[in-house]
């Protein structure tokens, strides 16, 4: 009889939700194949049976939270037909655990709750600074909500959870909604209620803390984008032909938003306490839009690629995002972000930093529009640009530097060439 438990998700991750139970009570699972599907954070994780046999029981059901190590079901051995004899050892091994190791951890209680919250915060990713000041406010970093996508805690973390109050109390109110009897419109079908999925869940709580926790303001200029069409469009075919991959509108982008970093080194930065975090690295993340909502895989190194290389990886970590297969590594990272809201016709918006970022370019669909050039007025492809950032560490000066630097490089292309 073997069990089936949560598996080590990432440093940052210590809880998911089963979205999708692949084998069902009494069906046969062989060594290495996938029994359930969990959701986290950041991506889906499918775990394996570690056994060949017969699963005799789910211990938490579709939907359920689930922490790292917990056991989540039993596989015996058998096959299908003898399976159910095996049933009568579960209540041993499924409901009785929680029940008669719940009594024995009670007798040293105040050592193994200080053993597991020491391990807990060892557990957590956090800066030296970070950990300095938690251990002077007496704060169990494992209970800090950091803003960093990734789950790296920093000082602002910390000090922003010692300005809070007691948790323990509000704990309980946040359940009081569900319980709350369903409105008359609930009743009688004019609104449906539905539960926002994990990953939906964090995102809307760690855009909300970016919000309340960065001085974000934004910066707008617009960009003339008839030479770089211009340019795509006589190489496309020859570019499709030699490297396999189509060329757009992102490699472009990229590779201005690349060079901009190399000379604005502070937008490429993050702020951890009173340090400034200079990058010395250029992995810029692609937002990408799925079902489940923005995720924001990173472009490794794009100083170093070119054209080709990023748009083949942009469609990759694009392909994957899509069929739910982006791995913690793919996400991990970062020191700027893209996003376009163009490609669902947004003409301008204020895009929201990523995490512990301090700068995000948004880009905007191409709308033809009657521009002044010299004397004359001509209809030309225009793309509004935003550049958010975080003025604590970016000044007006920089930012409106390095938004028109990328224009200034978009809208002559060959100027991109020097940075390949």
């Amino acid at each position: 009889m073997a069990e089936i438990k949560v598996p080590e998700l990432a440093e940052s991750i210590t809880e998911g939700t089963i979205a999708q139970w692949l084998k069902q009570p009494g069906e046969t699972v062989e060594k290495g194949e996938f029994i359930v599907e969990l959701e986290t954070d950041k991506v889906n994780v499918e775990v394996i049976s570690e056994e060949a046999g017969v699963v005799q029981e789910h211990l938490a059901q579709e939907g359920d939270t689930v922490e790292v190590g917990q056991v989540i079901a039993i596989v015996g051995e058998g096959s299908g037909e003898t399976a159910a004899p095996k049933t009568e050892e579960a209540p041993q091994k499924t409901e009785e655990p929680a029940k008669t190791e719940a009594p024995a951890a009670q007798e040293p209680v105040a050592e193994d709750k200080a053993a597991e919250e020491q391990s807990s915060s060892d557990r957590t990713i956090a800066s030296p600074a970070a950990r300095k000041l938690a251990r002077e406010k007496g704060i169990d970093l494992a209970a800090i909500t950091p803003v960093d996508p990734m789950g790296r805690v920093r000082v602002q973390d910390v000090e922003a959870h010692g300005s809070k109050p007691a948790a323990s109390a509000p704990a309980p109110k946040a359940e009081a909604p569900k319980a709350a009897a369903p409105s008359s419109d609930e009743e009688n079908g004019r609104v449906v209620r539905e539960k926002m999925t994990r990953r939906r869940q964090t995102i809307a709580k760690r855009l909300l803390e970016v919000k309340q926790s960065t001085a974000m303001l934004t910066t707008f200029n617009e960009i003339d984008m008839t030479n770089v069409m211009a340019l795509r469009s006589r190489k496309k075919d020859q570019f499709l032909k030699n490297n396999d991959v189509k060329l757009g509108f992102m490699s472009f982008f990229t590779k201005a938003v690349t060079a901009a970093l190399k000379k604005y080194p502070y937008v490429n930065a993050e702020l951890d306490g009173t340090d400034v975090l200079l990058k010395q690295f250029y992995d810029v993340g692609i937002a990408v839009s799925t079902e489940e909502g923005l995720v924001v895989p990173i472009v490794r190194d794009t100083d170093k690629k070119n054209f080709a290389e990023i748009e083949a990886t942009i469609g990759e970590l694009a392909k994957k995002a899509r069929d739910k297969k982006l791995s913690m590594a793919d996400m991990t990272g970062g020191s700027f972000t893209i996003t376009n809201g163009g490609v669902f016709g947004s003409l301008m918006s204020t895009p929201i930093l990523n995490g512990t970022q301090v700068g995000i370019l948004g880009m905007h669909t191409i709308q033809k529009r009657p521009v002044a050039i010299g004397d004359e007025v001509q209809i030309r492809p225009m793309m509004y640009v935003a550049l958010s950032y975080d003025h604590r560490v970016i000044d007006g000066s920089d930012s409106v530097g390095f938004l028109k630097m990328v224009k200034d490089m978009i809208e002559n292309p060959e100027d991109l060439l020097l940075e390949s």
